[in-house]
């Protein structure tokens, strides 16, 4: 034990020494010394373990036949390379630069890739990134400040060479244990930022482990600091057994608690991420993104596979294969990161009553320019029918092409955290003059491939549950909400009704009528029944001039009650499902004009009418208590 810790302290002091110290810069990021061995990241095998760079205990197992471009003993020719030294023969720098892609497995140059990022020029492959080099990646200069670097080390089952191996990993690694915790600064915002590093025992979930990321949480919630936690792993680590498994619940419980003090909890995922990593802290992110292919499961596939006795598909247990299936919210680039990270930062940083912090010195003013006036006075208003069928067109403008003119960006969140992400509604998180809001649109596609591909706009159970989940976080970071309104309905079929359609509707009458924050809901086409309302029970409903919304489609109307569906014109008369009548119904509040149609051509001039109502909308909500919202937003509805 003497000489585990001796180790441990030798190592420990090394790395940190050089963290934050002054380095001679390469081209992508790297240094000197600490980045010359960092392209160290491999394809992880089916059990989550790398098949070149690390053995089952995180250790090098690349000690073989030398590769071209290695030494003698199959040590990288990069590793502990001064990469400033230019005094080498050109032809034997070719020669220590060459590396292996693990995706691939052509032989690449290292300074190449570390300029992009530690990704391969050839097949775009990820390789591993170490702690130092993640950080450099996301950190501002000289701002991380570790935490919890002397825990006691334990062996709690007593475990035969146990001890020896952790020693033996920190010699190799120069990491305490194997993941990194700290305090640093994203373009001068503070985080609380954790690394996992794969190289160290496969980032297998010990006490230590789980101890860290338990102690970092709680001094974040502390703090009042967002956490950004990088996440790897081949699952629980054995030699601990029973103990390790332990760390998945008090990992998990460290979270809700910074849950319930309302801060921000994202994880992002990297090749592999497993076992019970998977199952506990990394899954729970308020947002979980991921890095591209990164191997990301509960069991490997190997295992399941053998389970099975079935062939998986290709791409299974991917980063691209959970997003398409709901469980992440997106993959971010690592040219995208530091960005990504700084967006969500700003975008959770709203408090209560505060509706309405656009940036200072950004005043925006709607006019209409001539061309769109004359158009205007040109148009004939429209029966009901006629609107019924304007809203149909494929060429009439969609949420999409408003809020590129309402909002300065915005981000696409996926899925409902558990079967699907429905491409027929788009969420995520865009920012209007500067105040965060959460967005949610139904799209139902501009060309035939298109509508295919999104169901022509006809929700699934899984996309109204997107759409609550977004709102439930919206609620929790005091996000104001903007919903925009245009489907023929919730799509009805036997998969819908197998995943609960109608319990999916339910649900988000019943939360979104109690949600905290203000709720705008805006009719951009169709409004088709329950489908329709289920993402438009707010605190103000508007709708544009030639838009509807009904009970159900007229020709559904005309067959139900008259038996004859060919009287659907008639019956878009009696149904009164304009937003003239609605407005005479008091059951919107607001008709926004379409200046002639709303195409292509008027698509900016509705933007930015709409910008600046809802921007006057978030100011009259301003300086309102979330139980006030959500009692004027009720007494809307009983009144019906």
């Amino acid at each position: 034990m003497s000489l585990l810790k001796e180790k441990r302290a030798e190592f420990f002091a090394k790395k940190f020494s050089k963290l934050n110290g002054s380095y001679t810069p390469l081209p992508g990021g790297g240094t000197t010394k600490e980045s010359a061995a960092g392209a160290d990241g491999t394809k992880a095998s089916d059990d989550g373990a790398s098949a070149l760079d690390n053995g089952a205990d995180g250790t090098r197992a690349w000690d073989a036949a030398a590769e071209p471009g290695q030494k003698a003993g199959g040590e990288p020719a990069f590793a502990g390379q001064d990469m400033g030294d230019k005094s080498a023969e050109p032809s034997a720098v070719k020669d220590v630069y060459l590396i292996k892609c693990p995706k691939c497995g052509k032989m690449v140059d290292r300074d190449r890739a570390v300029k992009h990022k530690y990704i391969c020029y050839e097949c775009q492959g990820y390789f591993r990134v170490r702690v130092n080099n993640r950080i450099r990646m996301v950190a501002d200069p000289h701002t991380f400040e570790p935490w919890f670097t002397d825990m006691p080390v334990r062996n709690p089952l007593a475990f035969e060479g146990y001890e020896e191996k952790l020693a033996e990993a920190r010699e190799k690694t120069g990491l305490d244990e194997a993941v990194t915790v700290g305090k640093c600064k994203v373009f001068g915002e503070e985080i609380m930022l954790g690394i996992c590093d794969a190289r160290f025992m496969m980032a297998s979930m010990g006490h230590t482990v789980g101890e860290k990321i338990t102690a970092a949480i709680e001094r974040a919630a502390d703090e009042r600091l967002p956490v950004f936690l990088f996440c790897c792993s081949g699952g629980a680590r054995m030699q601990e057994g029973i103990i390790s498994l332990m760390q998945m619940a008090k990992t998990s419980a460290a979270i809700r608690r910074l849950g319930d003090a309302g801060l921000l909890y994202c994880t992002i995922l990297t090749d592999p991420t497993t076992g019970g990593v998977t199952a506990s802290f990394a899954m729970l992110g308020d947002v979980i993104m991921a890095e591209p292919g990164a191997l990301i499961g509960f069991a490997g596939p190997r295992v399941i596979k053998q389970t099975i006795g079935q062939e998986l598909p290709e791409g299974f247990q991917t980063a691209e294969f959970l997003q398409e299936h709901g469980i992440i919210d997106g993959i971010v680039k690592r040219e995208n990161l530091k960005k990504t990270l700084y967006f969500l930062i700003k975008a959770h940083q709203c408090r209560e009553k505060q509706y309405a912090d656009f940036t200072p010195g950004r005043e925006f003013r709607f006019e209409l320019n001539e061309i769109i006036k004359e158009q205007q006075w040109k148009e004939k208003p429209k029966n009901a029918w006629e609107k019924v069928k304007a809203v149909r067109r494929v060429e009439r403008a969609s949420a999409l092409d408003y809020m590129e003119h309402i909002f300065d960006c915005f981000v696409e969140a996926h899925g409902d955290r558990s079967f699907r992400d429905d491409p027929a509604i788009v969420g995520g998180i865009g920012f209007l003059d500067g105040q965060p809001v959460t967005v949610i649109a139904e799209h139902k596609g501009k060309d035939i491939r298109e509508c295919q591909e999104r169901n022509y706009g006809m929700p699934m159970p899984e996309g109204y549950r997107k759409a609550l989940r977004l709102m439930k976080q919206a609620e929790k970071f005091h996000r104001p909400i903007v919903s925009f309104i245009n489907t023929s309905g919730a799509f009805c079929g036997i998969e819908a009704e197998e995943r609960g359609q109608g319990e999916a509707i339910a649900r988000n009458l019943l939360e979104m009528s109690a949600l905290k924050v203000p709720v705008l809901c805006i009719f951009i086409g169709e409004g088709g029944s329950g489908g329709a309302l289920a993402t438009a029970v707010g605190n103000e409903v508007w709708m544009l001039e030639n838009a509807t919304y009904s009970i159900l489609s007229p020709e559904g109307f005309a067959s139900i009650l008259w038996k004859d569906s060919s009287r659907a014109k008639e019956a878009s008369e009696v149904m009164r499902i304009t937003a003239q009548d609605l407005k005479q119904l008091h059951v919107v509040e607001k008709i926004i004009p379409e200046f002639g149609g709303a195409d292509s051509k008027t698509a900016e001039a509705i933007g930015g009418c709409l910008k600046e109502q809802i921007k006057d909308f978030l100011q009259r909500y301003s300086g309102m208590s979330g139980e006030e919202i959500a009692a004027q937003r009720y007494e809307r509805f009983r009144r019906f």
